[in-house]
């Protein structure tokens, strides 16, 4: 996050978003079921892959080393828009894999990361037959609700 970002405007914008989990529904491991977002401005990032600057793969074979990179690659996006991992109000994690375990790796790296708070929210995680990349294991979908 920028230094012109406040705790006061944080803390302001953290108050438009409120996530809920209905009794009806099932306990979740971590995210909610329900996010509202009573801001007027939204960012959608990019599928975030785990790739560096130059455009290379990073961690070919490796889950919890393209994890990592993913990560990175998101805080930085939403550094960009003065925004951290408690703005985003919908993910969705694809990991390529049909192996509940590998999902779960994936869900447990993220969640256990300086990413985290972002995934306390409206998320879905998928097992996925193809990435985009030859050799990418995971891919991170975010949309954020901006600070005002």
């Amino acid at each position: 996050m920028r230094s012109g970002v406040t705790l006061g405007r944080l803390a302001g914008m953290t108050e438009k978003i409120t996530r809920i989990n209905p009794e009806q529904l099932h306990k979740t491991p971590g995210y909610h079921h329900i996010t509202v977002v009573e801001a007027g401005r939204t960012a959608h990032l990019a599928g975030q892959c785990p790739l560096d600057r130059n455009g290379d793969l990073v961690g070919a074979g490796s889950l919890e080393k393209q994890v990592d990179q993913v990560v990175a690659n998101a805080l930085t996006a939403l550094a960009a828009v003065d925004a951290g991992p408690h703005h985003v109000v919908r993910s969705v994690i694809y990991v390529r894999s049909d192996e509940r375990e590998m999902l779960a790796t994936a869900w447990r790296r993220l969640t256990e990361s300086g990413l985290g708070p972002a995934f306390t929210t409206a998320s879905t995680l998928l097992g996925v037959a193809q990435l985009g990349f030859p050799g990418q294991l995971v891919e991170v979908d975010l949309t954020v609700a901006l600070p005002d």
